[in-house]
């Protein structure tokens, strides 16, 4: 079974080894205060989870999820995710992370600039729209009456169909953007950011985006 690499234990990344975990990956999870702060956690998670560094998480999954704060990209191990696919979790939070004027002029995206600092990576938008806690409750099977949608994005086709395929496993319908450079239309406070729709909904939803708030 495929080994998730997970860089970030907050909130998000909790719940998506927890939901992980139950479909049966293996799970290495990570974050910036050693693995000794997640012992609890690895021990809820059970066996198929463990507690590692960044670097070690990085190289033991067959792909990796970066949720993290935008501010700590410049942490993200680079080496050890060389060729391999990451999903980004990102939201640009400037209370928290502080002004990107570059993103404030609508110039970049969250995932973009993770993709700068991973150039050997492919990168793809994944699970950023969506509340934490909504991630091991909301899912259904595929077919699904008004089956919940999540968005991704990426420059890579097979990135896009890796999260594609989690989304699916988790419980959701997907609507793919296109590129990363489209990705903000999944951003925080645009109308599909945190929302509850489906696949046609979510569709509308990216189309009226503003390209700035």
């Amino acid at each position: 079974m495929t080994t998730i690499g997970i860089i970030g234990a907050g909130h998000i990344g909790s719940q998506l080894a927890r939901k992980a975990v139950e479909l049966g990956y293996d799970v290495v999870i990570s974050n910036s205060r050693g693995p000794e702060t997640l012992a609890d956690l690895a021990a809820e998670l059970g066996p198929k989870a463990r507690a590692a560094t960044p670097a070690e998480a990085a190289a033991a999954g067959d792909f990796a999820i970066v949720t993290v704060p935008l501010k700590a990209i410049p942490d993200v191990p680079v080496e050890p995710l060389a060729g391999k696919i990451v999903l980004d979790t990102n939201n640009y939070y400037w209370e928290r992370d502080g002004h990107f004027p570059a993103l404030d002029a609508g110039e970049a995206t969250t995932s973009g600039l993770l993709q700068e600092h991973l150039p050997q990576s492919k990168v793809a938008k994944a699970f950023n729209h969506i509340l934490f806690s909504q991630i091991t409750t909301d899912g259904t099977p595929a077919g699904t009456p008004d089956r919940r949608a999540l968005a991704t994005a990426s420059d890579y086709p097979d990135a896009a169909e890796l999260v594609a395929r989690l989304y699916d496993e988790f419980g959701f319908d997907t609507v793919n953007i296109g590129p990363l450079a489209e990705s903000w239309r999944v951003e925080r406070d645009r109308p599909a950011y945190v929302a509850r729709q489906n696949a046609a909904e979510l569709t509308e939803n990216l189309a009226r985006a503003p390209r700035t708030i």
